[in-house]
């Protein structure tokens, strides 16, 4: 299968992904920095991105369409299916598209497909024949979307004030801003929270929905519309300067995603000593991205670098990232809950 699709571009790749030779032709700070936050503002190439199922004859593909802004894409072809879904975590290839007449096309010496109304209809060239490459788009969700908090939970935030954080704001109704710390600290606990990047179709890279979230103000996870991208340790789903995701499980922007996060504190002997790192479990929209990962020290930015108990904090990037539905499981009542009765 892979002469099948050899939708090759590198060129276009380390552009999407570092931003090198866009920024030349793209000097417009203003454009670069446009944020829609709604679908229906968003456009028609907000319409085109996304994620698609397909077969290639018989065999199947996962497609993540990426819009560069102005009418342009690229698309990453995955054999076996889309990320977290059937992809085989290494065969993977690019292409470039465009609209004509409101209809998304793709094209190499290879194959072709094109885009319209959600539907992807085209054909793969191969030595036994021509291929029929088609499907549609999905729109996947993540599996603890929505989950109440238990019993036992602190409850940061949902939607209706700002309490438990300093200096939160309340935006677009009932949304959690960035650039906010919890009042109170935590050690070792369970996170679920959730968040939504924005549109941002003329940005790259580290300019493109940024923000993070710092597990004790100093270790972050960081949150970024990496849709599509390698899934890099300052990508969403990494851990800073530290580990990069097992896969890039980012959804297209608009998505509501969740990070589901298991911690455990670094530990300290009586003297002071550190003899243990801290360790993090995370499930980025209910795929485990890192699982039992030793934090060998704190991340840039956050606010202290002591390893002991703090606060969560929401980092503002200068992107209208935002939040929803957090709450937190402290570990030692949910061993407590978990005790047999006497």
């Amino acid at each position: 299968m892979r002469n099948l699709l050899r939708f090759v571009c590198a060129a276009a790749v380390l552009s999407l992904m570092t931003g090198a030779g866009w920024a030349a032709g793209h000097a417009d700070r203003k454009k670069i920095k446009t944020a829609f936050l709604d679908a229906k503002s968003a456009g028609i190439d907000f319409e085109v991105q996304g994620e698609y199922e397909v077969t290639v004859g018989d065999d199947p593909f996962g497609i993540q369409v990426i819009a560069l802004g102005d009418g342009r894409f690229q698309a990453v072809a995955y054999e076996g299916g889309l990320p977290g879904a059937g992809w085989d975590g290494n065969t993977r290839y690019f292409l470039d598209g465009k609209l004509a007449e409101g209809i998304a096309q793709f094209e190499s010496g290879e194959g072709r497909f094109r885009i319209e109304h959600g539907e992807v209809t085209g054909v793969a060239y191969a030595d036994s024949g021509n291929l029929d490459i088609k499907g549609k788009k999905v729109l996947r969700k993540s599996p603890t979307l929505g989950a109440k908090p238990p019993q036992n939970a602190v409850v940061l935030f949902d939607g209706t004030h700002v309490d438990a954080w300093q200096n939160g704001r309340i935006v677009e109704g009932n949304l959690l801003d960035v650039g906010t710390r919890t009042k109170q600290s935590f050690a070792a606990f369970h996170l679920h929270l959730e968040f939504r990047t924005p549109f941002m179709p003329y940005a790259r890279g580290q300019a493109r929905g940024n923000s993070g979230v710092y597990l004790l103000d100093q270790y972050e996870i960081q949150v970024l519309d990496s849709f599509g991208l390698e899934g890099e340790s300052n990508e969403c789903g990494g851990i800073y300067k530290v580990a990069r995701p097992l896969v890039n499980m980012c959804l297209p922007p608009l998505s509501w995603q969740t990070y589901d996060i298991d911690f455990t504190p670094a530990r300290f002997n009586e003297q002071g000593k550190k003899v243990a790192n801290a360790v993090v479990t995370v499930r980025h929209n209910g795929v485990v991205i890192h699982e039992n990962l030793e934090l060998p020290h704190p991340t840039p930015g956050g606010g202290r670098a002591d390893e002991k108990p703090g606060p969560l904090f929401l980092q503002n990037h200068g992107d209208p990232v935002r939040y929803r539905n957090i709450w937190l499981v402290p570990k030692e009542l949910q061993s407590k809950q978990k005790r047999p009765a006497n």
